[in-house]
């Protein structure tokens, strides 16, 4: 007997999309102010984890149900566990410890042409080198920069091998076996980290930022993005990741105190220029 297809919600893809990042601009915000406090890493582990066991109680039946599916699948669901789930949000922490919430976030509008495989270089290239080309000429790049960008192209690759996923898969059980993959991937990179002197905090910061980053920006998050692109397809999906950087600058602004620099405005605008300039040539 068939597995019958999975059912999505009765609500526009471009409101799921613009959610999310809605939902992932309070990440980089929250990333960034909690980075004294919590290690990157152990951020990460400690999210999926909540996820996971947010997830599995409504989700198990779906996985039982739809294992053969999900076992023949293991060659797209593990690298797309590990790009999106696993080294995506890690390398973010890891960035945001030297970076700011908004660098960040503009640094995330660089996905778009990674997907679309045509990169506008000038837009991203700007705001890495903060408007100053000595630092491309010294190519003294801020290291929380380069962990940023390196998870923007991790994005990217999830994103564009997400069409592969098993569409007969109930949303919810697929998420769970992604979350599930990347934290197994996150594991051993969370025991080094502890293993070098890294720990938690145990208190109410570290509690309220589990709270929101395991469950709006994971379960809620991912269900309405992954939701998106199924319904909108990866390229047309990649205009609304434009949408993080505007919410995060303003997010930054009002809770964080950081300056929208000059550079982040020439930076931007480069970005969608250049996207805008790929979406007029035929793929």
């Amino acid at each position: 007997m068939s597995t019958p297809p999975a059912r999505h919600l009765p609500v526009h893809p471009a409101l799921l999309l613009a959610l999310a990042q809605l939902l992932w601009a309070g990440n980089f915000v929250l990333g960034r102010a909690v980075s004294p406090h919590i290690p990157p890493v152990a951020l990460a582990f400690w999210r999926w984890s909540v996820a996971l066991l947010l997830l599995l109680p409504f989700t198990w039946r779906h996985l039982r149900e739809g294992w053969p599916t999900i076992r023949r699948a293991l060659p797209v669901l593990v690298p797309l566990g590990i790009l999106g789930v696993g080294n995506f949000n890690t390398m973010v922490y890891v960035g945001l410890g030297q970076t700011t919430a908004t660098n960040a976030a503009l640094l995330n509008s660089a996905c778009p042409a990674f997907i679309l495989m045509i990169g506008p270089l000038l837009g991203v290239l700007a705001i890495v080198s903060r408007g100053d080309p000595g630092t491309l000429l010294g190519l003294a790049f801020n290291h929380g920069d380069a962990w940023v960008l390196g998870a923007v192209l991790s994005w990217a690759c999830y994103t564009v091998l997400l069409a592969r996923r098993p569409a007969r898969l109930h949303p919810l059980a697929l998420l769970t076996v992604l979350v599930a993959i990347g934290l197994a991937w996150i594991a051993p990179w969370y025991a080094a980290e502890a293993w070098r002197g890294a720990r938690v905090s145990w208190d109410g910061i570290t509690l309220a930022t589990l709270g929101y980053v395991g469950v709006m920006a994971s379960v809620v998050a991912y269900a309405a993005w992954n939701q998106g692109v199924a319904e909108l397809g990866a390229d047309r999906s990649a205009a609304f990741l434009h949408l993080l950087p505007v919410f995060a600058a303003l997010l930054a602004a009002l809770l964080l105190g950081e300056a929208f620099r000059p550079y982040h405005a020439v930076g931007i605008g480069l970005v969608l220029l250049g996207v805008r300039v790929a979406g007029l040539h035929p793929r």
